[in-house]
């Protein structure tokens, strides 16, 4: 499917679903701004574009693949980059997974290209069918729109994180070992997927010898800072929570390693004592002569002394062992 969005700086009006063989037409004006959309696409439609803007081929087919790792590569009078926009589905069976937006971005035009449909950019098409404030202030601000807005969705995520994993503190001391090591391994998952989506789009939009990486207009340069700085948390954050998880999950391994010492040393215990029991037993049944083995004395005086026996025993290794 394919949504266009054209401002007109003439009348500042926005029109939007317009015939494609006019989109030469309104590029000859640098002071429009073109957004075409494209979203559960088929090939051809990939195909078309790329004619109609002359797209390089590596770029079509990296968004063909959609296993890019996030990215820009600059194309002559083009930037193309690749972005990794976080998808939260608590009953599916990857919680936190994510989705490739890629996005060609020229003088006067945007073109993003998705495969399913993104939270923040339906909420872009519905502002930008009636308003123009995305789009009046160039190609650069639009971007920033996108980006900003699919990296406020990392934020949810992270709460959600934070608090599994304040809840898998608590159930620790209490739910079966293997559920709770399934549990954080899953988190350190998740963890792993956003900062592997995050960390190169921080080094997109960070400065290298104090120059942004790509043309920015100085009255939006203000914005782009604001991004870093969200981007900047967003990586601060995933490293604490990946400390939090490794801090959470050795202490869950080291209370499973004293329960198995405890239940190793009641055995202990339990076979120490049954040893010099199992000796007396076996030496007073013997088939042969015995002292006062006639007499009911010696089984009464025999049994309370196995008794004694074991219970003092049993105390003096719960001495040791406490």
């Amino acid at each position: 499917m394919i949504k266009t969005y054209l401002y007109k700086q003439g009348n500042k009006e926005i029109e939007h679903n317009f015939d494609f063989t006019k989109i030469d037409d309104h590029l000859t004006n640098q002071e429009d701004l073109l957004w075409i959309d494209i979203y559960d696409y088929q090939n051809n439609e990939l195909n078309e574009i790329a004619e109609i803007f002359k797209f390089h081929p590596l770029a079509i087919e990296d968004c063909m693949h959609g296993d890019s790792r996030p990215k820009m590569d600059s194309y002559g009078d083009y930037k193309f980059f690749v972005f990794h926009a976080p998808l939260y589905n608590e009953k599916g069976e990857n919680e936190i997974s994510t989705v490739e937006l890629n996005i060609f971005v020229g003088s006067n035009y945007i073109v993003t290209i998705h495969n399913q449909k993104l939270k923040w950019l339906k909420q872009m098409e519905a502002i930008c069918s009636e308003s123009p404030r995305f789009m009046s202030k160039g190609a650069d601000l639009l971007l920033h729109t996108i980006i900003d807005g699919i990296t406020d969705e990392y934020f949810p995520v992270l709460d959600r994180i934070r608090t599994r994993i304040d809840e898998l503190e608590d159930e620790m001391y209490e739910h079966k070992p293997k559920k709770v090591t399934e549990e954080f391994l899953a988190l350190k998952r998740a963890i792993i997927l956003i900062r592997q989506g995050i960390m190169p789009q921080r080094r997109i939009f960070s400065k290298v010898n104090g120059k942004w990486q790509f043309d920015i207009q100085e009255e939006n340069i203000p914005f782009y800072k604001d991004l870093n700085d969200h981007l900047e948390q967003i990586v601060e954050s995933t490293e604490t929570y990946r400390d939090l998880v490794n801090s959470a999950l050795d202490t869950y391994y080291s209370i499973i390693s004293a329960k198995s010492i405890e239940q190793l040393n009641l055995l202990t215990v339990i076979s120490t004592i049954m040893l010099p029991l199992s000796v007396i037993t076996g030496f007073f049944g013997m088939n042969v002569p015995l002292p006062f083995q006639d007499t009911w004395f010696a089984t009464v005086v025999i049994f309370v002394f196995l008794i004694t026996f074991t219970w003092g025993m049993w105390v003096f290794f719960k001495k040791i062992i406490s």
